[in-house]
């Protein structure tokens, strides 16, 4: 029986601690994502795997979001609520990205 509960507490532990580490993922600034998102569009072109018509829309949806950013800080600094809306938006943007490179087009 003793082991039975030195089991459990030890599933009970690493529950608590895996998604922790998992959350604990190294925080990138917007401009760091920016500028890495701007050289995998360079590397897409470079390689073949965008055409223009791709890297043109996905470098005017990253002005966008520069942009966006720019409006936020004017109104006093990012809150964490428009943090968060950038950080979707770069995720959902580095996703197109991803998709756009893999398509086989």
């Amino acid at each position: 029986m003793n082991r039975f509960h030195l089991l459990i507490a030890g599933i009970g532990l690493a529950g608590v601690t895996v998604p922790v580490a998992a959350s604990a993922a190294p925080w990138q600034s917007i401009n760091a994502r920016q500028e890495r998102l701007d050289q995998r569009i360079d590397q897409g072109i470079r390689n073949g795997k965008l055409d223009r018509r791709e890297a043109t829309r996905l470098r005017r949806d990253s002005r966008q979001l520069a942009q966006l950013e720019t409006r936020y800080r004017r109104s006093g600094g990012l809150s964490n609520r428009e943090r968060q809306d950038l950080n979707r938006r770069f995720d959902a943007l580095s996703a197109r990205v991803r998709w756009d490179k893999h398509d086989r087009r």
